[in-house]
């Protein structure tokens, strides 16, 4: 099989599509042969050397995919050689053949393109297992989504839009923040015009928000405990904006906060695999229906793989941009 390569990893790596040895599948895995895979910051961290795969992942890069089932492993009863999957990977999407414990692979839903499906996975499990699993957050409850225009921030917005719950979201640009809207959130700001606290605190009434999914980190940090509602919880997946921080504890005791940290890819099989059926219970039949849909940014065959790194470095898309296999 093919597989992009990482070539001198750090700040001068370059992707390379080779030859390399077949994937196979072990107990309790499927093989996957890959029709489509999703792009996401972890792989642009990866290639810069800072976010290795965890043990028994595989080497190469792509956290989420779709494609055929090719072969099963020992045990597996889930699947049938050739059902159309969707599968979130600990690694592996920029390849030709992928293993996946199949409890980490659902059904594409209907109505969604085998091609859509592969920018499911990641995003969607993200932006429930955060919100909906270690938050808690309940119907009525308000959000504030950073980052409303990437993969994880649409797919947030869609979900926040089907369980009922108000949502914020901060920008890079007016057409970002245009877009949002029209997609579900009921308030947005652009980040380059100021601190967000201003206009949450309108949005909101001067009642606050509930939880806050922040993949920004360090310079928000503070701002976002101004924004919390008492009994609020602030959801960290990541740090874009540094991981250092100097704040005071009087809010987070006074309005009883919680942090949480979360990251997805280094977590168990068993604990992915919940996240893939909570999935399928309670968001499928949304696709099914039309009332939630992957927002696709772009779509680049895997040759151009550099052409959708600069795209998502550069902070230029909106929604996912998605690699197709030949």
């Amino acid at each position: 099989m093919k597989a992009i390569l990482v070539d001198n990893p750090g700040p001068n790596a370059s992707l390379a599509w080779r030859e390399v040895e077949d994937a196979a599948p072990s107990q309790g895995e499927i093989l996957l042969r890959v029709a489509a895979a999703g792009i996401n910051r972890a792989d642009l961290m990866q290639r810069a050397g800072r976010y290795p795969p965890g043990p028994g992942a595989s080497p190469y890069l792509g956290l989420e995919c779709a494609g055929e089932v090719l072969a099963l492993g020992a045990g597996v009863s889930r699947f049938q050689v050739g059902d159309p999957v969707c599968a979130l990977l600990s690694g592996g999407g920029y390849a030709e053949l992928v293993a996946v414990p199949e409890g980490q692979a659902l059904p594409i839903p209907k109505g969604v393109s085998i091609q859509d499906a592969a920018g499911i996975p990641e995003v969607f499990a993200t932006a429930y297992a955060n919100l909906y699993m270690e938050a808690a957050a309940e119907p009525g409850e308000r959000f504030l989504i950073h980052a409303g225009g990437s993969g994880v921030g649409t797919a947030a917005i869609g979900l926040a839009k089907m369980k009922n719950n108000p949502c914020f979201v901060t920008v890079g640009s007016e057409e970002k923040a245009r877009r949002c809207l029209a997609l579900g959130a009921s308030g947005a700001c652009d980040r380059r015009k100021g601190s967000f606290v201003q206009h949450v605190n309108e949005w909101s009434e001067g009642r606050g928000v509930d939880v806050v999914l922040d993949p920004v980190g360090g310079s928000y940090f503070n701002d976002n405990l101004a924004v919390c509602a008492v009994d609020g919880r602030l959801v960290l997946i990541g740090l874009m904006g540094g991981h250092k921080i100097e704040t005071s504890l009087l809010q987070m005791m006074g309005k009883r906060l919680r942090i949480i940290g979360s990251t997805l890819r280094n977590r168990s099989v068993q604990y992915k695999s919940d996240v893939m059926s909570e999935l399928q219970r309670e968001v499928w039949p949304s696709f099914a229906t039309g009332e939630l849909r992957v927002e696709v940014d772009e779509v680049y065959p895997i040759d151009r793989v550099e052409d959708a790194h600069r795209r998502m470095r550069a902070d230029a898309n909106f929604g996912k941009i998605l690699l197709a296999f030949p």
